[in-house]
Formats: structure tokens, C-alpha cells, sequence
């Protein structure tokens, strides 16, 4: 009886971490990206790879670095603000602020990912922390982030952006379709509850 009980627990215990470590593998492909990203462009502009150091030191100046063609640059910026350049305003306190913020951001969504959110969520969640993460590892080796994705059309530019902001936005566009999608198809399920009856 003990015996069978153990199987069943340990066959359970399997299909879990089977499934947590398909998120977590999300989350350190997306980390992953980001970071080579970023490190190709240092390494193109500095010769190398600096593990830490202040920002405008490192890169002094925002870099032009290639216009591969009309409405798209490669750029080299930094970011002390948030996403997109927001939290700009905050001044010195701004990195070490943003870095606080988004460890507890980081920690409430990876929990919510792992122990709390429903099959559907749990994909873009670990996109929206890979990103996350990626962003708050430059904060705390450079004290702001690398962007490097221009777009623009004539003289107006899209803020510059990086892999991991890639990874928020879809992320949340994702867990967004996601949510809708499961809303319609709850309504639908109520629907023909009410017409069956």
C-alpha cells in the first residue's frame, strides 16, 4: 500500500517538474538571448565584454552603429529608466530604485507562474520574466539598460528597444489573447449549458 502510494506521488512529482522545467527553460532561453545580444554589440564597439561597470564609461555616447534599411537602425543606448524609457525623471536614486522594483516584480510573477497560474498563463509569464530578468541583469552590472532596436519612420523613432523588452511585450500580448480567448470560449461553455438545459 505504501508502495503504490510512493509510485503514484513520485509518477505526479515527475509530470510537475517535467512541466516546470519546460518554463524555466523559457525563462533561460529568453535571459540567454538577451544577454549575447547585448554582448555581441559591447564586444563590436569595445573589443570587449565588461562584466560591470558604469554605463556611460563603458559606452560613453549613444552609438550609431549600421541603418540596415529605411524604417529600421542598430543603435547602441543606454536606458536608466524602465521599459522603453520610462522613470526617467527619478534621477541618481533611478537604478537602484528600479532594481528593488522589479526583484519584487520578478519574484511575485515567477510565484504566481509556478504556483498559482493556470496552464494558459504559464508560457507568457515565463517569456515576461526571461525578459525581466534580462533588463535587471544589465541594472545591476552597468546601472542601466542596452538598447538597440531603432525603428522609425521619416524623423519619428519608435523608443529604442532590446531582445528582453521583446520578450515583455509579447509576453503580455500573449497572456492578453491567452485570457481573451479563454473568456470567449467560458462564455460559449455557459452558452450551451443554458441552451442544453
Amino acid at each position: 500500500m505504501i508502495l503504490c502510494a510512493g509510485v503514484v506521488i513520485f509518477r505526479s512529482m515527475g509530470k510537475i517538474m517535467k512541466s516546470i522545467w519546460k518554463y524555466i527553460a523559457i525563462i533561460v532561453a529568453a535571459i540567454v538571448a538577451d544577454q549575447i545580444t547585448k554582448g555581441i554589440l559591447l564586444y563590436l564597439i569595445t573589443g570587449t565584454v565588461p562584466l560591470f561597470g558604469a554605463a556611460w564609461d563603458v559606452v560613453p555616447v549613444p552609438y550609431l552603429m549600421t541603418q540596415v534599411c529605411n524604417f529600421f537602425n542598430i543603435v547602441f543606448t543606454w536606458n536608466p529608466g524602465a521599459s522603453f524609457s520610462m522613470l526617467r525623471g527619478l534621477g541618481e536614486a533611478a537604478p537602484l530604485i528600479i532594481i528593488i522594483g522589479t526583484g519584487f516584480i520578478i519574484g511575485f510573477i515567477a510565484y504566481y507562474l509556478f504556483a498559482r497560474a493556470p496552464k494558459y498563463e504559464r508560457a507568457p509569464l515565463a517569456l515576461v520574466v526571461g525578459g525581466a530578468i534580462g533588463n535587471l541583469i544589465d541594472r545591476v552590472r552597468f546601472g542601466a539598460v542596452i538598447d538597440f532596436l531603432d525603428f522609425h519612420i521619416g524623423g519619428w523613432h519608435y523608443p529604442s528597444f532590446n531582445v528582453a523588452d521583446m520578450c515583455i511585450v509579447i509576453g503580455v500580448a500573449w497572456l492578453i489573447l491567452n485570457f481573451v480567448l479563454a473568456r470567449r470560449r467560458c462564455v460559449r461553455s455557459v452558452k450551451s449549458d443554458k441552451n442544453g438545459k
